[in-house]
C-alpha cells in the first residue's frame, strides 16, 4: 500500500498494530503540482530524516487543491493531474502519499485539530518538513510557529523546506506555469528537471482526425492546461515504444470544443490505443490554437502542422 485516502481510512489504519506507520514518520504537506526540482529537495529532506529515523516518509497532499475549491475555475492551470503526481512522488522516494478530500467540512479545522487529528493522531508524526510561510486550519489560522510549538510539547520536530533556484530563479509551480505558458519549454524541463509531460487514457472522439486523413489518440483534461496550441510530441506507448507526432492541446474551437482535450497524432502508427494510458512529452511548439473557418481549412493547416514537425524533428 503506497496511498492512503481520506482521514477516516488514516485513522482507521494508525490503529492496526501493523500499520506502517506505527513507529512514526517524517511527513511533508503541499500541493507538489509538477514535481518540479524545488519539490524533489523537499523529498530528499523528508528521506534523509525518514532514513534517519527508520521510518517512512509521507507526502500529504489534498483533492482538489485548496486554491481549486475556493477559486473553481479561475484556479491556476494544474501542471499534472492526481494520479500522474502521485506517480511522480512514489517515483521520487515517497514511501507513502496520504491524499486528503479538502472540502467544507475539511476547511472548517482549526490549526489545532489539524495538528491533533491528521499529524498527531494519524500519522504519529516524528518530522515534519513545510515551509515557513505554510498556513493551515480554519482562516489560516495555523503556521510554523504553531507547529514548533506544538511539537516541542508533543514529541515532533519541524524543519523549513529549502529553497531551489534556476538561473537566479525560485523553483516554483507558478514559474513552471509561465514557462509553459510562454512557450519556453526548455526553460520549463530545467526547473522540472525532465520534459514537460502529461498522462491520460486515452478516450473516444468525434472521429473528425480520421475522416480527414490525421487519426487522434485523444486524452480529455479536466482542466484547462497550462499550455495551448499545437506541439511536435513525443508520445511514451503502454508497450514502452516511443513515437514522434503533432499534439493539440485546448479547447478546439474550430470543432467548438468545450472541454480542454490533448489530440495526438503520432507518425507511422497504425495500432489503437482506446482504453490505454500514454505519455505524452512536450518537444517543441509549432502554433497557437487558431479557429479556422472551415474543415478544409484545419486539414490544410494540419497537413502543414505535420510537415513542419518532421522537419523540426530531420534537424534534432
Amino acid at each position: 500500500m503506497r496511498l492512503i485516502r481520506g482521514l477516516a481510512n488514516l485513522q482507521a489504519l494508525s490503529k492496526q498494530a501493523t500499520s506502517p506507520l506505527a513507529k512514526g514518520c517524517v511527513a511533508t504537506i503541499g500541493n507538489f503540482d509538477g514535481v518540479h526540482l524545488g519539490h524533489r529537495t523537499i523529498i530528499d529532506q523528508v528521506r534523509a530524516q525518514a532514513q534517519r529515523l527508520g521510518v517512512p516518509g509521507v507526502a500529504l497532499v489534498f483533492e482538489p487543491q485548496p486554491r481549486e475549491f475556493f477559486q473553481g475555475h479561475e484556479a491556476p492551470p494544474r501542471l499534472t493531474g492526481f494520479r500522474q503526481k502521485y506517480q511522480a512522488l512514489i517515483d521520487a522516494g515517497m514511501d507513502l502519499v496520504l491524499c486528503l478530500r479538502f472540502d467544507d467540512q475539511f476547511r472548517s479545522y482549526s490549526g489545532m485539530g489539524f495538528i491533533e487529528d491528521v499529524l498527531i493522531d494519524g500519522l504519529n508524526v516524528r518530522h515534519l518538513v513545510v515551509g515557513d510561510d505554510f498556513r493551515f486550519g480554519c482562516d489560516r489560522a495555523g503556521d510554523f510557529d504553531l507547529l514548533q510549538q506544538v511539537g516541542g510539547q508533543r514529541g515532533f520536530t519541524v524543519e523549513n523546506t529549502l529553497t531551489v533556484t534556476v538561473a537566479g530563479e525560485r523553483v516554483s509551480s507558478t514559474a513552471v506555469r509561465t514557462a509553459l505558458a510562454g512557450n519556453r519549454l526548455d526553460h520549463a524541463a530545467r526547473l522540472l528537471g525532465r520534459p514537460y509531460a502529461i498522462d491520460g487514457r486515452v478516450v473516444y472522439g468525434r472521429q473528425l482526425g480520421r475522416q480527414i486523413g490525421a487519426p487522434t489518440a485523444n486524452i480529455l483534461l479536466s482542466r484547462l492546461p497550462p499550455l495551448r496550441g499545437v506541439y511536435v510530441v513525443q508520445a511514451e506507448l503502454p508497450d514502452g515504444c516511443r513515437c514522434d507526432g503533432v499534439a493539440n492541446i485546448g479547447l478546439r474551437p474550430t470543432v467548438d470544443g468545450r472541454q480542454p482535450a490533448l489530440e495526438v497524432h503520432l507518425f507511422d502508427f497504425a495500432g489503437t490505443l482506446y482504453g490505454q494510458r500514454i505519455r505524452v512529452t512536450f518537444r517543441h511548439p509549432l502554433r497557437d490554437e487558431v479557429k479556422f473557418d472551415s474543415v478544409a481549412a484545419l486539414q490544410a493547416q494540419i497537413a502543414q502542422d505535420f510537415n513542419d514537425a518532421r522537419q523540426w524533428l530531420a534537424g534534432q
